[in-house]
């Protein structure tokens, strides 16, 4: 389904569910959901959006997964969250305060689920809500609850800064140090 206008101005505030379990081994932490994303209720929805090709292309996955298919990381001990769970049109329209209480929600959900790694994509929105102005990409010096952190760049397609090659070894060193397996493709 392709969103309409009336189903993307619909989607402002709303919430979508977290891909989540114990134990995971990379806990992938967005800004907040899209317009696209909250009309569909999917993470990384909008069909600009390079997260599902970064992380076939870094070995997490052995094909690019459509958003529908968020569950399947699970498989792979691999999770979805928000640092603000509300969808808006554009990360640009969070508060500093939102960025922050988000960043001690991620906290509390942390402690609770016990992830190996936590990879926060967005830098600007981690150096916010973290209060870290000069925190650079890659893994950073202090755990999130007893998890490793990470500060990635954001995947949107509206994030022009990095390229999909830069951004893939980027996800490539979290993959390696989370000691997850290449995911290959299989021969047909």
């Amino acid at each position: 389904m392709t969103p309409t206008p009336d189903h993307l101005a619909a989607a402002v505030g709303r919430t979508i569910p977290d891909v989540t379990a114990p134990d995971l081994r990379v806990l992938f932490c967005g800004i907040n959901p899209g317009l696209v994303s909250g009309a569909l209720g999917q993470h990384f929805a909008r069909p600009g959006n390079r997260f599902w090709k970064v992380l076939h292309a870094a070995g997490f996955t052995a094909r690019v997964l459509l958003p529908s298919e968020q569950e399947e990381l699970l498989d792979f001990g691999i999770g979805i969250t928000n640092l603000v769970p509300s969808a808006s049109r554009a990360a640009a329209d969070l508060s500093a305060a939102e960025l922050r209480a988000g960043a001690l929600a991620l906290q509390q959900k942390v402690a609770a689920l016990h992830p190996a790694n936590v990879a926060i994509l967005g830098m600007q929105a981690y150096r916010t809500a973290f209060q870290r102005p000069a925190a650079a990409a890659g893994p950073q010096p202090e755990p999130l609850s007893g998890a490793r952190l990470w500060m990635l760049p954001n995947p949107s397609g509206l994030q022009a800064r990095y390229g999909l090659s830069d951004m893939v070894v980027m996800f490539e060193e979290l993959r390696q140090a989370a000691g997850l397996p290449r995911r290959r493709e299989l021969a047909t």
